[in-house]
């Protein structure tokens, strides 16, 4: 048998895709956002969120920025506390690991359309890492398909 040699190296970055509709990673990375980003060099930066602050210990304040998602409906305060609330739901939110995953005691106060107020029920120096993992989606996602739950499926593709 005879060995192919390359002249040059491949290029360009091969992309393994399910484009199946209730993949996860389909669906988040494209119809979701977070309240924060990590950069490249690993730095939390805002994305969804304008900025925080801490009120004191266990409550963190979020002030969101005036975005849109793509159907033109507002991502707000409220969208926050919904996909807390809905990520709340689940067990194992994150199955890469639970260090991703808010306590589940932890509750959404809506303070005013822009301003929402995340209480954890005890200190947690990671929560802001934890919410580059907490996806924002639109009310009609939840409503029509939140992750296949909404269609009575356990949101897990085709699996």
């Amino acid at each position: 048998m005879r060995a192919i040699r390359l002249r040059t190296a491949p290029r360009g970055t091969v992309r393994v895709v399910d484009p199946h509709p209730l993949n996860w990673l389909y669906l988040t990375y494209n119809t979701v956002e977070e309240p924060v980003r990590v950069t490249r060099g690993g730095k939390i930066r805002p994305a969804a969120m304008r900025r925080f602050r801490w009120v004191d210990r266990q409550t963190l304040e979020l002030h969101f920025r005036p975005e849109r998602f793509a159907d033109g409906t507002a991502l707000d305060a409220r969208s926050f506390q919904r996909a807390v609330t809905e990520q709340l739901r689940w067990q194992a939110p994150h199955p890469p690991g639970t260090q991703f995953n808010l306590d589940r005691r932890s509750r959404v106060e809506v303070v005013d359309d822009r301003t929402a107020r995340l209480h954890l029920p005890e200190v947690d120096g990671l929560v802001l890492g934890k919410l580059r993992a907490t996806h924002i989606m639109t009310e009609r996602f939840w409503r029509d398909l939140g992750f296949g739950y909404a269609q009575g499926r356990p949101g897990e593709g085709h699996w």
